[in-house]
Formats: C-alpha cells, sequence, structure tokens
C-alpha cells in the first residue's frame, strides 16, 4: 500500500494545486457569506474528489482491472492520458498572458458575492470531480491503485488519502482566514494575485511534469 501511495502522491498534489478554486476559495471568504460559503465550497470540493474516485474505481473493478495484473492495456491508457495531458501544457502555455496584460479569470467569479452555501458546495464538486484536468488526474490515479493487486479495503484506503492530499490546496486558505483573521486579508490577498498571475504557467508545468509521469510509468510497463 505504501508504494502505491507514493506512486499517486504527485497526481494528488497535482489537483491540489489548482489556481482557479484556490482563488475562487480566496474570493468567498471575501465576501459576507465568507465564514459559510468557504467551508460549503470545501465540502463540495471533497465530495466531487470522492464520487469521482469512487465511480472511476467501480468501473476498473467491473471491467476487471483490479486484478492485480497490470495489463498492456492499462500501461497503453497511461501513456494515452500523458499525450492527453501534453497536449494540455501546450495549449496553457501558449494561452498565458504577455507582458503587462492582465490574467483572464472566468466569468462566474464575478458572481461569488451573490452565491449562497448550497451553489458554493455545488461549484466545489464541480471544480474537483468535473474540472478535465482533476478528471484526467483522478483517472490516473485510480488506475494505478485498481492495478496495484491491494485489497480492496486498501484501495479505498489509499483513495481516501488520495483525495486528503488533493484537499490540501482549497483548504488552506480556510486555515489562514479563520486562524489569522487579522492577518488573513493580507496573506490571501497576496496569494490571489500571484496565483491570477501565473496560472496558466503554473498549470502548464503541471501537465508537462504529470505527463511525464504516466508516459514513463507506460513505457516502462510495456517494456
Amino acid at each position: 500500500m505504501g508504494k502505491v501511495i507514493g506512486d499517486i502522491l504527485p497526481l494528488a498534489v497535482g489537483v491540489g494545486i489548482s489556481p482557479v478554486p484556490i482563488i475562487a476559495v480566496i474570493l468567498m471568504l471575501g465576501t459576507p457569506r465568507g465564514a459559510a460559503n468557504g467551508p460549503a465550497f470545501l465540502f463540495g470540493w471533497l465530495a466531487g474528489a470522492a464520487i469521482a474516485g469512487t465511480v472511476v474505481l467501480v468501473i476498473a473493478d467491473a471491467i476487471g482491472i483490479t486484478s492485480g495484473e497490470p495489463s498492456q492495456g492499462a500501461y497503453s491508457f497511461k501513456i494515452l492520458l500523458g499525450v492527453i495531458l501534453l497536449f494540455a501544457a501546450s495549449r496553457r502555455w501558449r494561452k498565458r498572458p504577455k507582458e503587462g496584460e492582465q490574467p483572464e479569470m472566468p466569468k462566474w467569479m464575478q458572481a461569488l458575492d451573490e452565491f449562497t452555501w448550497p451553489k458554493s458546495l455545488g461549484l466545489g464538486a464541480v471544480l474537483s470531480g468535473a474540472n478535465p484536468k482533476n478528471l484526467l488526474l483522478i483517472v490516473a490515479a485510480v488506475a494505478t491503485i485498481s492495478q496495484s493487486g491491494i485489497s480492496v479495503a486498501e484501495q479505498i484506503g489509499t483513495l481516501i488519502i488520495f483525495i486528503a492530499i488533493a484537499t490540501i490546496g482549497v483548504a488552506l486558505p480556510l486555515i489562514v482566514y479563520f486562524s489569522m483573521k487579522t492577518r488573513a486579508v493580507e496573506i490571501l490577498g497576496g496569494w490571489k494575485t500571484w496565483l491570477a498571475a501565473h496560472n496558466p504557467a503554473v498549470m502548464a508545468v503541471l501537465f508537462l511534469v504529470f505527463a511525464a509521469v504516466l508516459i514513463g510509468q507506460g513505457i516502462t510497463g510495456l517494456s
């Protein structure tokens, strides 16, 4: 089980380092309903990742990937995911703002002031489990878990650890907000500014790293 956790750790970090969701929760914490909307977003994030991971794990079990005997198809699938991430990295890098340009953020962020906690909950679930980047990394992690040969209980435990690590990014602003209220505005404002300015570059580098990891694992398995 320890080896599997080590294998999926980079993928969990990749889900956790998600600039747009982190910016979203920081903006939520700055609204009048921040004390309720921030935690609701976090719970939604946990729920979305848990649902996505569980569904993929159940599908993997249904089609027999959990036999503990990784097939050539499973390794080829990792290479395919890696190639997709390579294209995503290239696309993100080309979209990075030029010198002096204002970074473009999703339009829905302008409506966060009007969000209630149910909307925040739903947004957290969508950004964690339905976000294409996160879904790709979750699928890759579950593929690694399911073909490891560990027991079902260990697979579930490993998935829980994966989700916990993947939640650190959106949980950290909440920790700062509730533990450092007098300085939280300044600290979180600095984080938001940096993440907004470097979002495309951060995502491009992450995609490139995880593409290399997945393609490397796939080639090693096939050889």
